[in-house]
């Protein structure tokens, strides 16, 4: 009986641990995602005007973290250092840092996501707690919780936000012990962001389809060509990367000098299209908008450069933007409804450059409807399958 009273306990600590994480990381994510889409109308109206400031702006970034950031510009390598048990704290100032970082490259255009930030959020805030909770890997549960927080009140999915903190620290791992904080804390998070009014991209799918052998053979296809664009993205940005960083050690010539070149492709390529998360691509594959054939591969290319030369702000909303727009321009080929392959798009190549395989299922479950999880599984299978084994985190491990 003692035995089953400790267990309770332990698993009721963490609940309720795992309910004030949620409620923090959810106004923190609120507050961060309402000022980013602010950020983005303001930037969009002056875009002549911002964008070419983009070089000075990642001078003031790299001047902030070194006067008090330290190793904080790591960002996200930190959290993965952290639950790898290869760090012992993650310092508190990344999270304001890190928001500030972000909120600037996207003011002056940067092509960067806001995953990350919410994912450093909670796992910043959550791991601190952990530290101090008198239980076996109780800081490595909480930094997944904190993880599944920031991600679940960011995108509000989340189940999703649950699967994709157990999965991606390690390959061929998951954690079920946090799995039940890990849920409470996104719901909670979930519940919070959009209770302040956060708003969730949505789509109302609405397509006839069969799993007949046809279709079956060209999600098939389809998931091998996502997986491809999504393993290349994850490669090409930790290349890039490395290349930079040998040709421009200096984090200040490196930034700036990139950075103008990334402001010049802007300017030139439809005046700002591709700066910012890419939402602005999402609405216009989901809408009916135009959509051209080339605004994956530009996306595609702006994203690395901006990440690879110093600024800040996360991946994966960019690859949201990069896989649908990638699946409105295959849809036509393959006699399949443009909104579907996009949907198939939109979730595979989050897969693949993550090198996760069930939170990208779920997040197309809870974004386009829970009807289509079967085709979504079918193509997320795929395209994990053929990544490469490439992932834009370089701090993920992999267990064979």
């Amino acid at each position: 009986m003692n035995k089953y009273i400790s267990e309770y306990k332990e698993i009721g600590i963490y609940a309720i641990s795992a309910i004030f994480v949620g409620l923090a990381v959810g106004v923190l994510d609120t507050l961060f995602g309402k000022v980013l889409i602010f950020i983005g109308t303001f930037r969009d109206s002056y875009a002549g005007y911002l964008i070419p400031m983009l070089p000075f702006a990642g001078l003031f970034i790299v001047y902030m973290y070194k006067k008090i950031g330290k190793n904080t510009n790591k960002g996200i390598s930190l959290v993965f250092a952290a639950g790898n048990e290869e760090l012992e704290e993650i310092p508190k100032r990344m999270i304001p840092l890190t928001i500030l970082g972000t909120w600037i490259t996207h003011l002056f255009g940067g092509s960067a996501g806001r995953e990350g930030v919410a994912v450093q959020i909670g796992a910043t805030f959550s791991h601190a707690i952990g530290r101090k909770i008198p239980y076996k890997n109780a800081s490595k549960i909480m930094l997944i919780t904190g993880m599944a927080a920031g991600f679940g009140g960011l995108f509000e999915t989340p189940f999703a936000a649950t699967f994709f903190a157990l999965e991606v620290l390690v390959v061929g791992k998951l954690e079920y012990l946090a799995l039940f904080p890990a849920l409470i804390a996104a719901f909670v998070a979930s519940f919070v962001s959009h209770f302040l009014g956060l708003e969730k991209f949505s789509v109302n799918l609405d397509v006839a389809l069969s799993m007949d052998g046809q279709t079956m053979l060209k999600i098939l296809v389809l998931g091998i060509i996502f997986g491809a664009v999504g393993g290349l993205f994850a490669y090409m940005l930790g290349y890039a990367k490395r290349y930079m960083v040998e040709k421009l050690p200096d984090l200040r010539k490196r930034i700036f000098f990139v950075g103008i070149l990334i402001s010049a492709l802007l300017l030139m390529f439809h005046m700002g299209r591709y700066s910012g998360l890419g939402t602005n691509l999402i609405a216009a594959d989901f809408n009916g908008e135009i959509v051209y054939g080339y605004d994956w591969i530009v996306k595609f290319i702006l994203t690395i450069l901006t990440l690879a030369a110093g600024f800040q702000g996360g991946e994966v909303t960019p690859i949201f933007s990069i896989g649908s727009s990638l699946g409105v321009w295959l849809a036509p080929l393959f006699g399949l409804p443009i909104e579907f392959v996009a949907a198939l798009g939109y979730i595979s190549v989050f897969s693949s450059a993550t090198n996760t395989l069930i939170a990208p299922a779920l997040i197309g479950a809870e974004v386009f409807g829970f009807d289509y999880l079967p085709y979504f599984l079918l193509t997320v299978c795929v395209s994990y399958v053929f990544n490469g084994n490439h992932s834009i985190y370089g701090g993920q491990k992999t267990i064979l």
